[in-house]
């Protein structure tokens, strides 16, 4: 058998990673670079996670300017290491901290961590993308 790897289309990217679970967020954190895992949901087009008030994420998330989106990528994956098979999603766009109304209105997120996670992001994509890697044959 091959490997084939293959560009996948919008719709199963969002389908891939409409189950929710697991993803990781990659952002500035004011130092450089970061990449941190968080649970999410998806809504409609968008990613809704939750992080604590005035940790990493939620700081790198804020901006001085009300109603600004902060550019972040989030990736979402799953891979089989025993046949070598797997899919990843990225989506790359504009990041906010929702209102308490719209909060209430989204998917509920369940945290895995303990503690306050309080501060509800979501990030509405600009491009969505993703890869598949399959064994041909």
């Amino acid at each position: 058998m091959a490997p084939v790897l293959e560009e996948l289309d919008h719709a199963e990217c969002l389908r891939l990673i409409a189950p929710g679970g697991v993803g990781r967020v990659g952002f500035d954190d004011g130092q450089g670079p970061a990449v941190l895992p968080v649970n999410y949901v998806v809504d409609g087009d968008s990613v809704v996670f939750r992080t604590a008030v005035e940790g990493r994420l939620d700081s790198g998330v804020t901006t001085g300017v009300q109603d600004a989106d902060v550019r972040i990528a989030f990736e979402v994956d799953r891979f089989d290491e025993d046949s070598r098979q797997g899919w990843s999603v990225m989506l790359r766009g504009g990041a906010h901290h929702m209102s308490p109304e719209e909060a209430a209105d989204a998917p509920t997120v369940d945290p895995w961590p303990g503690g306050e996670r309080d501060a509800h992001i979501r990030l509405t994509p600009r491009t969505v993308t993703g890869r598949r890697v399959r064994q041909d044959g």
